[in-house]
């Protein structure tokens, strides 16, 4: 027993005294390659680090087009009226954007004739310009204009020489106005129904 103790005692001083033991100092090949993983592993976080802010840029980037600014908004409005009977009237209906006028569809009817014309901004019968509140539509191959004022919820419409052929099956020209009034289910018409009896 006193044998094999003192040989255990024999063995965990060695133990020891070998985990103390100093290590050789690292040879130029292994600071080398010490050197290359540490610089290889600084390249990887570097990379890391600049893929990371590409998506925080593309986040970003994503929230400010999602959140446009109020001015870019679109509000969008429809406004219609009517004057006239059954047998004989003339309405209209507009679609507004941001207060101009975007779209209009105007019917009138004077038993049996009908007109009907529908003009959208953008179109490819027409052409817009805009100058403040008045827009100016020109219809293609000289059908005739359209003068738009629109000011305080009121949107005058000026028929000059719209082609009655074109758009009542007809011979003559449309003449005369409009206005539609925000709040407002009736017209205010002017000349357009002459001559429209045929």
């Amino acid at each position: 027993m006193k044998r094999f103790i003192a040989v255990w005692c024999a063995l965990a001083f060695f133990t020891v005294g070998t985990a103390y033991a100093k290590l050789p100092p690292p040879t130029e090949e292994q600071i080398a390659k010490a050197a290359a993983a540490k610089a290889k592993a600084a390249e990887a976080a570097k990379k890391e680090a600049q893929a990371l802010a590409k998506a925080q840029d593309r986040v970003v980037a994503h929230y400010k087009r999602s959140r446009l600014p109020a001015a870019s908004v679109k509000a969008v409005e429809k406004l219609a009226c009517l004057t006239g009977n059954e047998d004989r009237h003339a309405r209209i209906g507009v679609e507004l954007i941001n207060d101009k006028v975007d779209y209009f569809a105007f019917y009138s009817k004077w038993k049996p004739r009908t007109c009907s014309i529908e003009v959208k901004r953008g179109g490819a019968y027409n052409r817009w310009e805009d100058n403040g509140a008045m827009s100016k539509v020109t219809l293609v191959d000289g059908k005739g204009v359209f003068l738009i004022d629109g000011k305080g919820g009121k949107y005058h419409f000026v028929f000059r020489g719209i082609d009655r052929g074109r758009y009542c099956g007809m011979e003559g020209k449309i003449n005369g106005s409009l206005t539609i009034m925000r709040g407002n289910s009736k017209c205010v018409v002017e000349g357009l129904m002459d001559g429209h009896a045929g």
